[in-house]
């Protein structure tokens, strides 16, 4: 066993058993001192206490964070300047980048969550008491939904990631927040798309289902009636609350482990057809057959370590917990490694949660860093054997061409002065 592991162990019981007699001690003298009257402590609690303020009648209603936390989405770099003037072919496209190298735990806040949209900073204002849903088609029995009739049907709730295609990394970004913002993990919680299928009746010659929601310019995309069949989620929940409006606000498909388009927001449309349509989808990018377009949608495995990551900055020698998030559009989260050296030699990381089903899972590994230079990586296996790759493997195998979903691994350089930076390129294999 490493000596020194062993020590750090041992300090952390140890110190644990120090804190946990002095707490108990500090609770017995200050009950002490409001027991009796006229007592003295041989503590001035009054000198240690923060500073007591009223808390408004409207946080008391709805929560909000502490004034000391200024953790904050970003807008992509390149078009923050012009977002609201700028039109492409199609319409306007905005992503909302999550602080994801800031996130704890395994899914992020409401607030936080990422989103994209041809809308630029334009929400759609929609009134859920007059919303609805229609599923028609090839269909015996086509419905019209209201959210009240939704809620009615047995729900699920269930942990999702969704990613848009623009988490791709590269030798620019210099935080995790620019290179895997655009991802989040929540908990959704809405009907079984399968439970409208089944009560509607699907015909023989349905075997794609069109989604349309109220970004008119590009709001709708198309997929396998095998994949609607299985997990999808139409979405009135998100992490405890209705939905947030910039994420579909009152109904969203969440379509688990495939591309973030697919996961169509402020819902209002389904149609089953017999045949892949081709939609005005991914932001203009169109897609003309159904292999490019949905079937070839789905993220493989893939982590980053958010915590030491770009722009932060080691103090001093000693040890740090490497810290990530890891996911699959596979399966399930099954190993995560952790390489300090380039990749030369992985460690096996300790997973904070259970893994579920196409979603986030918190990875750490204890690092007792040296003051030397080191390049620290991740890589993550799913449930079905999948491995996520260096970009130098994924282009191996994609015949010489890197394209697609970019699952690939993302280094960070650790320097000798403690700051971390972009690790793009450090080595070969990682190029």
């Amino acid at each position: 066993m490493d000596t020194k592991l062993s020590s750090r162990r041992q300090l952390l019981k140890g110190g644990a058993l120090v804190v946990g007699a002095a707490a108990v001690g500090a609770a017995a003298t200050r009950a002490f001192a409001q027991a009796v009257p006229g007592s003295t402590s041989p503590l001035n609690f009054a000198d240690n206490e923060a500073p007591q303020i009223p808390t408004p009648p409207d946080i008391l209603a709805y929560g909000q964070r502490s004034k000391y936390i200024k953790t904050i989405r970003i807008q992509e770099a390149e078009k923050a300047a012009t977002v609201n003037a700028r039109y492409d072919e199609f319409g306007l496209t905005l992503h909302i980048y999550s602080p994801i190298a800031d996130q704890v735990g395994s899914f992020a806040p409401n607030a936080l969550h990422y989103f994209a949209t041809t809308k630029g900073t334009f929400t759609p204002d929609i009134d859920p008491a007059t919303h609805t849903l229609t599923l028609n088609g090839l269909v015996d029995r086509p419905r019209v939904y209201s959210l009240a009739d939704l809620r009615r049907l047995p729900s699920v709730s269930r942990f999702h990631f969704v990613e848009c295609s623009a988490n791709n990394h590269s030798a620019t970004q210099k935080t995790a927040q620019a290179a895997h913002g655009a991802h989040s993990n929540a908990e959704w919680t809405g009907v079984l798309l399968s439970t409208l299928l089944k009560e509607a009746g699907v015909q023989s010659k349905g075997q794609w289902l069109v989604i349309e929601g109220a970004e008119n310019e590009k709001g709708a995309n198309s997929i396998p009636l095998n994949k609607a069949m299985d997990d999808v989620i139409i979405a009135y929940g998100q992490s405890g609350e209705p939905l947030r409006p910039n994420n579909g606000f009152p109904l969203r498909a969440v379509v688990p482990g495939y591309e973030g388009i697919m996961n169509i927001k402020w819902l209002r449309h389904i149609k089953v057809v017999d045949q892949y349509q081709l939609n005005m989808n991914d932001y203009g990018h169109l897609r003309r057959d159904y292999q490019g377009a949905a079937l070839g949608m789905q993220w493989g495995p893939k982590s980053v370590i958010t915590s030491p990551s770009g722009t932060q900055k080691l103090p001093d020698k000693g040890w740090y917990e490497i810290t990530g998030l890891a996911w699959s559009g596979m399966g399930k989260v099954a190993k995560v490694e952790v390489s300090t050296d380039g990749g030369k030699t992985w460690q096996v990381a300790e997973l904070k949660n259970t893994p579920t089903l196409k979603a986030d899972v918190r990875f750490g590994l204890m690092w007792n860093w040296d003051g030397e230079e080191h390049l620290i990586m991740s890589r993550t296996t799913d449930s079905v054997g999948l491995i996520q790759p260096t970009r130098a493997q994924a282009t191996k195998a994609l015949g010489g061409t890197f394209a697609g979903l970019n699952n690939t691994i993302m280094a960070w350089q650790v320097g000798k002065d403690g700051n971390v930076t972009n690790g793009y390129g450090a080595i070969g294999d990682i190029t």
